[in-house]
């Protein structure tokens, strides 16, 4: 095989497979060429993905090492792709009532659901995440796109339980947005006890739903490993109860009856 051909075939399964050991044997016997052409075919893949700043390549020594595809955007990549969020955003035609945005075609758009995975994946990179939990519903794409970089399992919390899933834990909480006491539910075989956990959540005002969360963990004895929200909103009326989180966007206004809308990044970029 050409070393091109080898190049595009080596690059797309070192994509498809992030966080998975590949050891250098393996492309030895898959494209039938010597270590040492493997070993140079990985030092300029791994160039180039730290040239794009989509990443980079880690190598584990020993018999049984390998390299490893750690995805992980660099400030100067994902900086465009914020302000390009921050500017659809702004649109005052997304304003609900309440000081809410909408969201929806965002949160259903493959493409822009992905970049935002890689983005919350790229700061957790060093956390040892064991599963990415969310609380359904709007929660759910952004989560399967952290866990599909991060390339660990996802867990979901809801408001009522399955019969399917067996039994389950639940919790009573405040909900920022209705300030109302709400249930959380989630199956009993979710998660192995001690797991490093990482919350992501569509919207953030005054984190009820995300302590929440935090409050279910403990009955797993599962640790919380990061925080992530898609966006984040100052709730003017209640103190906010989550303070360690990291935030792609940042809604500083949102007035429907005046339609002024002021959207900035969050801290996400300052953690890359």
């Amino acid at each position: 095989m050409k070393r091109s051909k080898r190049l595009v075939s080596m690059t797309r399964y070192i994509i498809e497979h992030p966080y998975t050991l590949i050891s250098l044997p393996f492309f030895v016997e898959k494209f039938g060429s010597a270590k040492s052409s493997i070993s140079e075919d990985l030092g300029i893949i791994d160039e180039r993905f730290q040239e794009e700043g989509t990443g980079y390549l880690a190598s584990v020594a020993g018999a049984s090492g390998g390299v490893k595809y750690i995805p992980a955007y660099s400030q100067s990549y994902g900086t465009p792709f914020v302000e390009q969020l921050c500017e659809k955003l702004s649109d005052t035609g997304r304003l609900l009532p309440g000081g809410y945005l909408f969201m929806s075609d965002l949160l259903g758009d493959p493409r822009t659901v992905n970049d935002i995975g890689k983005m919350f994946a790229s700061v957790f990179v060093d956390r040892e995440i064991d599963a990415v939990m969310t609380v359904a519903t709007k929660g759910i794409p952004l989560a399967y796109a952290v866990a599909a970089h991060l390339n660990v399992p996802v867990v979901i919390a809801r408001r009522d339980p399955k019969v399917t899933e067996g039994s389950t834990v639940s919790i009573n909480y405040v909900s920022g947005s209705t300030r109302k006491i709400q249930t959380m539910v989630l199956t009993k075989r979710s998660l192995s006890p001690g797991s490093n956990v990482c919350i992501i959540d569509d919207f953030m005002k005054a984190g009820g739903t995300i302590n929440g969360m935090k409050n279910l963990l403990k009955e797993f004895d599962a640790q919380v490993a990061g925080i992530g929200v898609l966006a984040e909103a100052e709730d003017e009326e209640e103190e906010r109860v989550v303070d360690d989180y990291v935030s792609l966007l940042r809604i500083l206004h949102a007035d429907d009856r005046t339609k002024e809308i002021e959207v900035e990044a969050g801290n996400l970029l300052g953690r890359l």
